[in-house]
């Protein structure tokens, strides 16, 4: 049997205990670290997939995963999570929230 048979290809971002888990399981794996272009490539793309997975089961931990990916990606591109908050807090200020549901029907753009 080929050393390389049965091995399943991913090439995403992970979470830093599952090569732990992997191995803990009897499997091997292989990670490499990704330099500040590929991390933000990889940032962005698992950002996309947690939010598909949490369209299509919305749940408070496919939710919880898009939190994380927020998190991660204001610690790598924003200065953390603070900034983050600042624009949010900023952003309601001027134009507030949704908890009165509304929704535009239409409007004549004047």
């Amino acid at each position: 049997m080929n050393k390389y048979e049965g091995l399943k290809e991913y090439d995403k971002l992970i979470r830093d205990k599952i090569p732990e888990k992997i191995v803990n399981s009897g499997a091997s794996c292989k990670t490499h670290v990704a330099g500040d272009e590929e991390y933000w490539e990889k940032l962005r793309a698992k950002l996309s997939e947690e939010v598909e997975e949490f369209l299509e089961d919305p749940c408070v931990e496919e939710l919880a995963d898009i939190v994380e990916m927020v998190h991660a990606i204001a610690d790598f591109k924003f200065g953390g999570i603070g900034k983050i908050k600042e624009a949010k807090n900023a952003k309601f200020e001027k134009n507030g929230g949704f908890e009165k549901r509304l929704i535009l029907e239409e409007t004549d753009n004047r």
